[in-house]
Order: C-alpha cells, then structure tokens, then sequence
C-alpha cells in the first residue's frame, strides 16, 4: 500500500442509497446490490490501512422518497461517507434514464476533488453507469480503475429477447445498446474486475469482445454476521435480545399470522424484487400444484415494496398482479402470505430465524441469478435453502452445503426439493448446521476486505502518484489540474505564432519555467489534429488543455484525452443537418473543406457584406434553430451549438476545475476570440488585430498589447502581474 493511509473512491449512482434501513426491493435498481457496496464500503473503512472510503451516488430532492437522500454528505462512521452529487435534476429516475447526464456527474465530482484537495488512490465503480464516470475519473487522474458489474447487459438483453421481447423495446426502454457498448469499454480499460463468482467470468463477460483482456478477482461478498445469527440464539435463556429485533420480530410473526389459518406449520419463505427473473410465479406454481406440500407448510412471498401496484413500473406491476392471480386460481387463501412492506434493518433477519425455527426453506427459484446475498443470509440463520442452479448459487451451495440447487424452470423440481428438506428432520439438520457453520467461514465482509485490499495493492503501488514529476509522467492531467489556479489560454495563428516572432522563445521560456504554477492553454480555430502538430512543429511545449474548432471540442494533456463532458453540455438541441440544408439557400455561403468540418461545427467561406449576417439569423431563428455564429477575418463564418464557443469552453473548464474566471489571461487577435476576450476574465488583444476587435478599446479587463503576437502576450503577463499572482499562492 502507498506510504500513506489509502483513500478509495466508490461509485454507485443510480441506487436509493443510506448507511441504515435501505430500501431493497422499492424498484428494480434497489436489489442486494445496494447492500453489497454499503457493506463493502463499511468493511473497508474498518481496515487500519484504509484511510477513508467515499461512496458516491445521486442527490434526490424528492417527495417520493426520504429526506435522507437529500443529504449531500452522510457521515456513516469516522473514515466512510456517503457523497451525494446532482445530475439530471433531482427528480428520482431508474438507470437506465441517467446515461444522458453521466458527464456532468463527472465534471461535478471533479469539483468535489479539487474542493476537497484530496485525490483519491483508486476509484470502484458499481453498474455500468458509474463504470462510465469512474473511467473518466481515472483517465483524468491517473488512478486504478477498479469495476464490479452486478449484472451484465449482453446476458440481459438475451434473457429478453429469450421472454419474447423485441430488441427495439430492448433498446428503447434499457437503452441497452449504450449499456454493452459502455461495458466493452469498460473491459478495456479496468485495471481490476471483482466478481463474486467464477461463472460470471466464463458464462457473462465470455460474452463479451473484450471479455478476456481485463485481470478478474472472484471475491464472493461478505454477510454482517452479527445480524444475521443463528435462530437458536434466540432460544437461549442467556441471549440477550435488543428492543429493535424483539419489535421487529412481533411485528413479523403479526403480519405473518393474519394470512394463515395454520400459522404453526413450517414456512416456505421467498424474499426478493418483484421481477419476472425472479420466477416468483414458478415458485407460487411449484407449490399450487403440490397439494401434499400445502399440507406440510405455508408460503410467504415478500416481493419487495409496495403501495399501489396500479402505480408501479410495467415490469413490477406484472408480476405482482400475477402473484395475485396465481393465489386465487390455486385457493391458496389461508396458506399464502404476500406481505406489502419489511424492514430490512430489522425484519428481514428475524423473518429467517421465524422460519428456521420452524424448521422451514428459504427458496430462490431465479431464472438468473448473478450471485444470491439472500441464500448466505438464509444459511447464516441456520435455514436451509432451495436454489437455482443458475450463477451465483451453484458457488455459494458448493461452500456452504446449506441447500439443493434445482432447474427454476421444473415446477415439480422445486416443489420436490422443498419437501425433501422439510420432512426429512436429518437432512435438515445437517444443512442448518453447513450454512451456520460455513458462512462464517467462507464469507465474512473482513476476510473480503483483506482479499480486496490484497487485490488492489499491486495497482495502487504502481501508480501511485505522490509528486507532481510522476503524474506528469503519466499525463495525469486531472492532478495537474486540481493543483492549479492560474492558466494562460492563448489563440494561435496570429497570435501565439506568426511571421516575425522574435519573443516567441521568451515565451515559451517563460512558460516552462513558471509551469508549477501556471496553466497553458490553446484556443483556436484549427482542429485538434492540425492545432498539435503546428505548436510541435514551432517548439511549443504541449498545452495542458487544447479549445479547437473555434471552441466546439476540448481536451486534456499530451494524450488528447477529449472531454466528453464538454460535448454532453453542448449537444443540446444542435441539429446539424437541419441547420445545412436550411443555409444551402444562399449563394454566398460556399462550404469549407471536409477537414475543416466537425459534429459540432459547420464552416462557410462567406465574402463580407452587411446584410449577409442578418439574413442568416433571420432564417436558422424563423426554423427555430439554436446556434451560434462567428465570423472572423472577413472570411470565415462558423455555425455552433449555441453553448460553444472559445468563450464558454473557457467559463465550462473554470467551472469544472474550480479556477476563477478572474484568473485565467485570455490572448487573441480576430473575431472569433472576442467572446472569450470579453466578461470576467483578463482579456489580452496583440498589437497585429484584426480591425474587428478594434470596437473593443475601452472596455474594462481588455488590454490592447503594443508588441505583435508572443510579446504582445509577454506585455499582457506583465500588465496583469500573472507571475507575481500566481508565485504568492504558491507560497
């Protein structure tokens, strides 16, 4: 581990998420996994070489749910928090609705690392969406990047397409296709992939054209064993019981005992999301056909939560209102309990020890099932369980010896099990005692955070980062940039390089000397391609940040890292194609070259004359377009998005960085610079301008250079005392 105590960054963003009572089963996204990563988290946060655990996820400001998410910063213990950031809103929406607004997630969780001055030594990311924003966090940082899927959208969208839907709905309603093609990216670049078991390896990133490039670790989660303990605790005279679990247990067997007319019998209990993997409908089959096994035993679904299931999500809907109509067509009033509500806190652990002790069967009859935390909850209370022979399971029965594994899809399969366990009083026995006794050893949250810690140690070794001459070395920028607060952002042609440029390699002298403390940017016109390889050939040292396309793209570092953020935050109802054919109605407009073209910049040779401008606007506002145009040199005229610009990529990366506006230098020589000269901040105008920019002498924070292009901008640095700034905040 580094020298110093390790800091570790997880992401689960589209979970209802707190550190007490959590919501599983509310909707499809609230499942074991949210507990996984609180309890990993906690875990981790207890280890003595763990400095402190931040999990991040989503701000809600929603009636709908707890003022608990509305929290931007929970203090679960004196090294974990949960960090809560807005995206999108702060309406609360699944997650598969997040993809659009995963950028600026990114740019603000940036913010919160350079407020907080504190670079974390890896980044977890939990789901595919916050694999995206842990990705771009570690490229930005020059960080591991650790990942653990949950599930897998390959193996999901085949398991529709399998339930007879089509791939539009697929693709429409899990927006499915964004999901692989994130998890392909994903694979290749992950330092680490946790997965809980061997069969997510082979059978679910198999799947994948990348599937085999990633280092996997099969680290099966832990339990809280001191929740989850024996039933036959409970029945020692020396036990002492807290208030909470004894409430927690009246209120279970009350809630239980108003469905049954033989509430003595054994209890048949299944507790998961009201999915239709979750073959909840199997299971209520398996014992409606079975009329010996309604004579043995009663059956107790808790299919997550619910009020009106007239208002729940299709998915959710549909298997609730089956469960209801399986119960009529088999009777099974008085045999049948599907409760509405639990608490996972406190209930749900004494539902397993109310079953145990009556010598009852956990059952998770899933189609699917990646791993299984109920199955190890079951077992750790001493019930033995009944589980597919799918995924997870198949690992978790082989460890613990607590179960049969059946096929979801054999009825009488299930059935057959349920009764071999409950009237054979050996075998139940024995497989009560293996999953007591074998949790423990198999899967305690402190032997997985050891595992995991022993994991990543290689990763954070090698890269770990602590002074500013190793992170430049791996082009590190998102350090370079967290540690700055001043930045010199200049245009090129005519500006920074020109013909007769004595002072050019004062400049860059300059430049490099000072660059501990002095950011250095290019805003231009040129694209990426032909902006890097003009400063290369002049021997300028490569920017930290390159503006191009007159401000449609950004990127970062010697790499070229493109921020996809920025393009997110520009895309916003920009038509390109509508905005192209509308301005093939004019004669004057002649298109520039296809290299000088981009997704988000449209180029026209146009001659000068007045009413040309007017006229443009008057047609793309008629057409209701949102656009923005520039013209420079008396020449060139560019269509952008409305929200680009030199100017506003300027204000987007102060913003994003948390640099001042008041301390960026801006240097430029043409029209298309005079929105990013204007406003906050100190704009520097060389002594070679182009007449347009000549109306803007006189206006505050502009400074008109007497010297042409590199000592104009000397002449601005020194006007502005940049060096002199910028050295005090040093020291």
């Amino acid at each position: 581990m580094p020298d110093e105590a390790l800091y570790i960054h997880m992401l689960s963003i589209h979970g209802l998420l707190r550190a007490e009572n959590l919501e599983l089963g509310r909707d499809a996204d609230t499942g074991g996994q949210i507990r996984y990563v609180i309890e990993l988290a906690e875990s981790l946060s207890r280890q003595p070489e763990v400095g402190r655990v931040d999990l991040f996820t989503r701000l809600l400001v929603d009636k709908r749910y707890s003022d608990d998410y509305a929290q931007p910063v929970e203090t679960v213990n004196d090294k974990f928090r949960i960090i809560r950031i807005q995206c999108g809103g702060r309406k609360y929406m699944r997650k598969e609705l997040l993809w659009p607004f995963l950028d600026e997630y990114t740019d603000k969780t940036i913010k919160f690392i350079k407020r907080e001055n504190a670079i974390p030594h890896l980044v977890h990311g939990h789901y595919p969406d916050a694999g995206y924003v842990a990705m771009q966090l570690a490229s930005l940082f020059g960080i591991p990047f650790v990942y653990t899927g949950h599930s897998l959208g390959r193996s999901k969208k085949q398991k529709l397409l399998n339930e007879g839907m089509t791939e539009s709905d697929i693709v429409r309603k899990y927006k499915i296709d964004q999901r692989i093609n994130t998890e392909e990216d994903v694979l290749k670049r992950a330092d680490l992939i946790v997965t809980s078991t061997r069969q997510e390896i082979e059978e679910q990133y198999g799947m994948y054209r990348h599937g085999e490039i990633p280092y996997f670790n099969v680290i099966p989660p832990g339990l809280d064993i001191d929740k989850f303990y024996p039933f036959y605790h409970d029945l020692l005279p020396e036990t002492e019981r807290r208030e909470e679990g004894m409430y927690a247990r009246a209120s279970m067997l009350q809630e239980l005992n108003r469905f049954f007319m033989h509430p003595n019998r054994p209890l048949i209990l299944a507790l998961c999301r009201p999915d239709k993997r979750k073959n909840i409908s199997g299971l209520i089959e398996a014992y409606g056909h079975d009329l010996e096994l309604q004579a043995m035993a009663n059956l107790a679904v808790f299919a997550g939560l619910r009020k009106d299931i007239e208002l729940m999500e299709e998915n959710e809907r549909d298997v609730l209102t089956n469960m209801l109509l399986l119960m009529d067509k088999f009777d099974l009033y008085g045999k049948m309990a599907i409760p509405k509500k639990h608490d996972f806190e406190h209930e749900v652990p004494e539902l397993y020890r109310i079953a145990a002790e009556g010598r009852g069967v956990f059952v998770n009859a899933a189609l699917t099932e990646p791993f299984g935390l109920t199955l190890l909850e079951a077992s750790a209370t001493g019930l033995p369980v009944v589980a597919t022979h799918d995924g997870g399971p198949k690992d978790i029965i082989d460890n613990c010896q607590s179960g049969l594994l059946v096929d979801p899809t054999d009825i009488r399969a299930i059935s057959e099990a349920i009764k071999k366990i409950i009237a054979d009083s050996d075998t139940w026995d024995t497989l009560s005692k293996n999953g007591i006794m074998n949790v423990r050893r198999h899967y305690t949250w402190s032997s997985h955070a050891q595992t995991y810690l022993q994991a990543v140690d290689r990763l954070v070794r090698s890269c770990d980062q602590t002074d500013m001459q190793a992170a430049e070395a791996c082009d590190a920028i998102g350090r370079r940039l967290t540690r700055l607060d001043y930045f010199l952002i200049t245009d090129i042609d005519n500006t920074l390089i020109g013909e007769d440029n004595p002072d050019l390699p004062e400049l860059v002298a300059l430049l490099r000397k000072h660059r501990g403390v002095i950011g250095f940017g290019i805003a231009t016109g040129r694209t990426v391609e032909s902006a890097a390889a003009y400063l290369e050939k002049h021997g300028i040292p490569s920017p930290d940040i390159i503006i191009s396309s007159v401000g449609s793209e950004i990127y970062y570092g010697k790499s070229l890292k493109y921020s996809s953020g920025w393009e997110t935050h520009i895309a916003d109802n920009w038509n390109r194609k509508k905005i192209v054919e509308l301005l093939k109605r004019f004669e004057f407009l002649e298109l520039q070259e296809d290299s000088a073209q981009r997704r988000f910049k449209i180029s026209y040779n146009m001659a000068p004359q007045k009413d040309r401008l007017p006229k443009i606007h008057s047609l793309l506002l008629r057409h209701k377009c949102r656009y923005n145009l520039i013209y420079s040199h008396q020449k060139y005229l560019d269509v952008l998005p409305y929200r680009a610009s030199k100017g506003k990529a300027i204000r987007y990366l102060g913003y994003k960085w948390e640099i001042p506006l008041g301390h960026f230098i801006t240097c430029g020589d043409s029209g298309n610079d005079e929105e990013m000269l204007r406003g906050e901040p100190l704009g520097v105008i060389v002594g070679n301008h182009s007449p347009e920019l000549k109306s803007l002498k006189g206006a505050k924070r502009i400074y008109f250079a007497r010297n042409p292009l590199a000592g104009g901008i000397l002449e601005g640095i020194q006007k502005y005392n940049l060096i002199e700034r910028a050295g005090d905040r040093l020291t």
